[in-house]
């Protein structure tokens, strides 16, 4: 565990689904690597293609209060006490969903709610990937990986990575025999605070 790093009792795990497709590939492949989460972790899970959420709306520029709804406020409330958050994605056109893209747009405008203390509240707290891909070279995922990442970033999170696994067809992720063992200590894996490219580049040049 990275130093500072949430201690494994205080730690609360929100995992996001967001396929088109119900117990789709990218979604047993994170309930395999959940299984394997200590006893007693908490563990929350909102299958976004089953909220009646709207598509995001830009309001920053309004002079109109924004209006929460009630679907809206629950997934703020949740997203805030996880300390732990698993974007459950399937790679569609090498990045994120539509109903992933649109979570974390909602991110955007929970940001600029007036008194808001998303940004802080996001700080320290650990974003992690999972999904599922048709092709067996992984590196056509790394659009996926860079926007998580790079999302991290921007809140001053922690990034775990994510767990990548091959399959198409429904189910055929039980096939990925290497995805099945990754799953079993993913959630073990280092998650170090999370840098743009170009911060990388400045601490190298300063070590």
């Amino acid at each position: 565990m990275s130093p500072d790093a949430t201690p494994a009792q205080d730690r609360s795990f929100l995992f996001v689904l967001g396929s088109s497709r119900a117990d789709g590939n990218s979604e047993i492949l994170a309930r395999e690597a959940a299984a394997h989460l200590p006893a007693g972790i908490p563990q929350r899970w909102v299958d976004l293609n089953r909220l009646d959420l709207p598509d995001f709306q830009d309001g920053r520029h309004e002079t109109a209060a924004h209006q929460m709804g009630e679907v809206e406020a629950d997934l703020l409330k949740a997203t805030r006490e996880a300390t732990d958050i698993v974007i459950v994605s399937p790679l569609y056109w090498y990045t994120l969903s539509a109903q992933t893209k649109r979570y974390l747009d909602y991110w955007s405008g929970w940001l600029n709610l007036p008194d808001s203390d998303f940004k802080q509240r996001m700080a320290g707290r650990t974003l992690w990937g999972v999904t599922a891909l048709s092709h067996e070279h992984h590196v056509v995922a790394d659009g996926l990986t860079t926007a998580l990442h790079n999302s991290a970033a921007y809140l001053r999170m922690r990034f775990g990575g994510v767990l990548l696994g091959t399959a198409s067809r429904p189910g055929r992720i039980r096939a990925d025999e290497q995805a099945l063992i990754r799953a079993k200590t993913f959630f073990e894996n280092d998650a170090p605070p999370a840098l743009f490219a170009y911060e990388e580049e400045a601490a190298d040049a300063m070590a």
